[in-house]
């Protein structure tokens, strides 16, 4: 049997500034928390890449979003701040990374709505190492199919009790779409809105890329464009990708937004999932089709992957 991965807990409590340590081989909810009784929570996924958290302040502003979003009042960013600090600093002294290469954690946030009748969140942090299968996509790309999501692109503006943009607990349909991808053998998912528009992966944002060559009467020059869909078509706003941007577009890349439609993935000249946790993972196949060529997807990866690293 595999033995599983090391976790730390640290718990906001108001009695303890810096967080409260728990053991995460005991229970340590309530059963009648909301959390795990109807998913009334909401979360985020951080890396954090040699004891330093990337895009903290990002995260915290979108945990905040999220709360709000469901009228959820949580703990202030400073004692967010302070337990984060904690979890991290004693993961990496109880589990040592083998290497700096591997010295990466996953650092995940989360408040639920808290026990019935108690009217006070559950907050905690919990730190534990990036898995193996993060690496390996990053490196070897993923093959993913197109998947219907059952709603329009407008639904969001229409039932915002829906909490399409929002970062919740509520993932059983994100996870049975994983599932129903690996049934068909592919590795992941994008969803299309129930009008045929390209919205986002279960746990990532999607990106793609044009290259072309153009002449302003100065000379021929190469124009790198990076795409992502629109933000208000329900889809939750992609830290990973707001801040590729800003390097992409202060590295010389256009930007730009949707609407976005499947055929616009099929012809583009690179296709990337983004997230957190496994950063950029190229898509290599869509519905068994093959994007771009593997020799300029290796080029512009390699080229976004160099702009991320400086990524704080």
């Amino acid at each position: 049997m595999t033995s599983p991965a090391p976790v730390v807990l640290v718990f906001l409590d108001p009695a303890y500034p810096e967080g409260r340590l728990a053991d995460a081989s005991q229970p340590q909810l309530m059963a009648t928390d909301q959390g795990a009784t109807r998913g009334d929570g909401v979360f985020e996924s951080m890396l954090a890449v040699g004891g330093n958290v990337r895009k903290l302040q990002a995260h915290l502003d979108r945990l905040g979003g999220s709360a709000e979003t469901l009228d959820l009042v949580i703990p202030a960013q400073e004692q967010w701040r302070a337990a984060i600090a904690t979890g991290v600093a004693e993961h990496r002294s109880q589990h040592p990374a083998p290497s700096a290469a591997e010295d990466e954690l996953v650092v995940k946030l989360v408040a639920t709505r808290g026990p019935e009748g108690a009217g006070s969140p559950t907050c905690w942090v919990q730190v534990s190492p990036v898995g193996a299968l993060g690496r390996r996509q990053r490196e070897a790309g993923i093959d993913v199919i197109l998947l219907d999501r059952g709603y329009d692109s407008d639904v969001a503006e229409r039932a915002p009790w829906l909490l399409l943009g929002a970062k919740t607990l509520s993932y059983a349909v994100n996870m049975a779409a994983l599932r129903h991808a690996h049934k068909q053998g592919a590795d992941d998912v994008i969803f299309l809105s129930a009008d045929g528009r390209v919205l986002e992966g279960p746990t990532s944002t999607v990106l793609l890329a044009h290259v072309e060559t153009a002449d302003d009467g100065a000379g021929a020059r190469t124009v790198r464009r990076l795409i992502t869909p629109q933000l208000d078509s329900g889809i939750l706003p992609g830290t990973s990708q707001g801040a590729l941007f800003a390097a992409a577009k202060a590295a010389g890349w256009e930007l730009g937004y949707g609407p976005l439609e499947p055929q616009d993935l099929l012809d583009a000249d690179a296709v990337w999932l983004i997230s957190s946790i496994r950063l950029l993972a190229p898509v290599n196949h869509i519905d068994g089709k093959e994007i771009g060529t593997p020799a300029l997807q290796k080029q512009l990866t390699a080229e976004l992957n160099a702009l991320y690293a400086g990524i704080q």
